[in-house]
């Protein structure tokens, strides 16, 4: 699979067979109906957050009946060569039905599903079914030449051909094939390049590198030449190999993307295959199977500073749920690593003290150093007090190694939390504003005290992180001073608490209602300016607000 499954249901009875779904898939996230099921991520319509499922190529797990995922992805239903798996299970779990993707696995997760569920996989495909394998979806390591000329080569054996099997395909040996040394159609296992006569199935064996030891603007171009000049097929690539000093080349990356072929960095003393081709620049390899070819090199290591947003799952990113899915060791602290969940089994958990941010930083280069995929978490936004700032200055650091320096390093945003409070309050932040920690741990008091002073001539709108705690019980009061003296009582105050999270709580009041007691290290401050309002909601409560537009200063 190449993305996340989602499993998509439509009430609560289904959510039991769900949630066993999601211990065999742990990347997997739940989807239901909003206002009806307490799922990983709530839609509002069925048949528009399938559609979005099946464009976006997710493969998809509905546990609802057949007729209704048929009705609502008929639309799309156009190229089967790109469709990815859709299958329809029953609510408690009795029947798994593969429905669309037969080239993309469905009916491999359909066994899979089946077996944790404890039922039989109802598979329809008439190859499959009389031959007990897919000819035209072969496993890992293993490509299609092409797919039009493989529908007719199964077409002729069930129409009663046999075949022999030139090359070697291991996983043919315990299939039901009809095999005969005098067939007339030939399944062919081979690297060469060329057009499949009529009576052959090609199948590329994934075994050739290509090493190089230079970048150039057109690498991708340069390797596609190498490939012809040699008579060699690009599906039968495994991987882009180069010496580590290229690591941080990005015309590397972006030749191995074009080719949708792993890069990955070898040391000057490994054990190479032998050459079947090279040029000024390059060398083409070929190893003795695709398993070998997966074992030479290792790739760059990533490591993504990523931000889980408030705490509800439809708040994290696209990209920081790709993060966490690929990646292979996550650190930070134990309750934002369990925040992160669902996560696999054989992925490293590195839970840390929240005050220990530039050892886990440290740490996470280690990791990604070594060629691993590393996730270091925030909640919220990882660039707004919190780890993205204690990577770069872990970076920065004159005595780090210089393997660090070849880490693809991302930062992936989140939703702050002052956004998230802001956003269920109305637009407390719709104009200029300003966000303080009030945490001395880092930064001298006096200077805290200075910032809240400008802030609140400035008649900036104010929020305020990490406002009290037991070891600074006093600081919020002084701050709320400070700010009195900029601000009239009846200024607008909105306290956000766990925003996004089960214990979510928003409450709005005027400055001169606000005391510390009112606040603990959970809660989010907003101060507004002298401009920001509140109105009643038509359901009970009230909108806060700040005006685009400011008045105009009298001459």
């Amino acid at each position: 699979m190449t993305s996340s499954p989602a499993i998509i249901i439509l009430g609560p009875s289904a959510l039991a067979t769900a949630r066993r779904i999601q211990a065999l898939y742990p990347q997997a996230a739940i989807h239901g109906l909003h206002g009806r099921v307490d799922a990983d991520q709530a839609y509002d319509d069925f048949g528009d957050s399938l559609r979005n499922l099946y464009r976006s190529g997710a493969p998809i797990i509905a546990l609802c009946a057949a007729g209704i995922v048929i009705r609502s992805l008929a639309p799309l239903l156009a190229n089967k060569g790109a469709e990815p798996p859709v299958l329809a299970v029953a609510e408690d779990g009795s029947a798994v039905v593969p429905l669309l993707g037969g080239l993309g696995g469905v009916n491999r997760m359909a066994r899979e599903i089946a077996a944790t569920l404890g039922t039989q996989a109802a598979i329809t495909t008439s190859g499959e079914l009389r031959f007990g394998t897919c000819l035209l979806d072969p496993p890992s390591g293993y490509a299609l030449a092409n797919i039009e000329q493989g529908k007719r080569f199964v077409s002729d054996l069930l129409g009663g051909e046999s075949l022999r099997i030139d090359g070697d395909a291991p996983w043919l040996a315990a299939a039901n094939l009809p095999l005969a040394d005098d067939a007339a159609r030939t399944v062919r296992i081979t690297t060469r390049q060329g057009a499949a006569q009529h009576d052959e199935l090609l199948i590329h064996p994934r075994t050739l590198l290509v090493l190089i030891n230079s970048a150039g603007d057109d690498l991708a171009a340069e390797i596609g030449a190498a490939l012809d000049q040699a008579g060699l097929a690009a599906k039968a690539l495994a991987a882009l190999l180069a010496p580590h000093a290229l690591m941080a080349d990005k015309r590397l990356a972006q030749a191995a993307a074009e080719l949708a072929i792993p890069l990955r960095f070898i040391a000057a003393d490994e054990a190479l295959p032998a050459p079947v081709h090279g040029s000024t620049n390059l060398q083409l390899l070929q190893a003795a199977s695709p398993d070998a070819a997966q074992t030479i090199g290792r790739p760059r290591g990533r490591l993504s500073v990523i931000g889980l947003g408030p705490g509800a799952a439809e708040h994290l990113t696209p990209a920081v749920r790709r993060a966490l899915d690929e990646a292979e060791d996550l650190l930070g602290y134990e309750t934002y690593v369990k925040m992160a969940e669902p996560l696999r089994p054989e992925q490293v958990r590195h839970c840390s003290d929240n005050r220990e941010e530039l050892q886990r930083a440290r740490h996470a280069f280690e990791l990604a150093a070594s060629g691993r995929r590393v996730v270091v978490i925030s909640s919220g936004d990882p660039g707004v007090f919190a780890m993205a700032a204690a990577v770069l200055e872990a970076l920065e650091a004159s005595d780090a190694p210089a393997d660090w320096h070849a880490v693809e390093l991302q930062i992936l945003p989140g939703v702050s939390a002052a956004l998230a409070a802001a956003a269920k309050a109305g637009a407390p932040l719709g104009h200029d504003f300003c966000l303080i920690s009030l945490s001395d741990n880092l930064k001298p008091w006096a200077v805290i005290e200075s910032r809240l002073d400008h802030a609140g001539a400035a008649d900036l709108a104010m929020a305020f992180y990490n406002p009290i705690s037991k070891a600074r019980p006093w600081q919020l009061g002084r701050a709320l001073e400070i700010v009195r003296q900029h601000r009239t009582p009846d200024t607008v105050v909105v306290l956000g608490r766990d925003i996004g999270r089960p214990a979510e709580a928003l409450r709005v009041l005027s400055l001169g209602e606000l005391t510390p007691e009112m606040v603990d290290m959970r809660t989010l401050v907003i101060i507004g300016s002298s401009q920001t309002r509140r109105f009643p909601r038509g359901d009970g409560g009230e909108w806060v607000y700040t005006p685009r537009s400011y008045p105009q200063l009298q001459p």
